[in-house]
């Protein structure tokens, strides 16, 4: 279970709305989480699935942990996957076991 740095910011990220299946299509969803790359992001609500990556949060200030994103990518590669979204890779780089061990 991930710590979120305040009140605010655990409750954008647990807010599971009854009318939209992705937070990406609720308009009241305004940040990201990504377990994977330990990694905070604004969504754009523009019918996609992007984010916009933060490094302080936009309530209390504090500063949010650096993005994983590269290192996730260069261990991959590392190990001979060269397009991770489409290959099998291994199961521990789909959840944070992969940097939490």
């Amino acid at each position: 279970m991930v710590n979120h740095c305040c009140d605010r910011m655990r409750k954008q990220i647990d807010n599971k709305c009854i009318e939209h299946s992705s937070p990406y299509e609720c308009p009241d969803c305004l940040v990201h989480y990504s377990p994977v790359f330990n990694e905070y992001g604004i969504i754009v609500h523009d019918g996609g699935s992007s984010s916009i990556t933060i490094d302080f949060c936009p309530w209390c200030g504090a500063q949010l942990p650096e993005s994983l994103r590269d290192r996730w990518f260069d261990e991959l590669e590392l190990l001979g996957f060269d397009n991770p979204f489409a290959q099998d890779i291994p199961e521990k780089y789909k959840t944070d076991e992969w940097y939490s061990i």
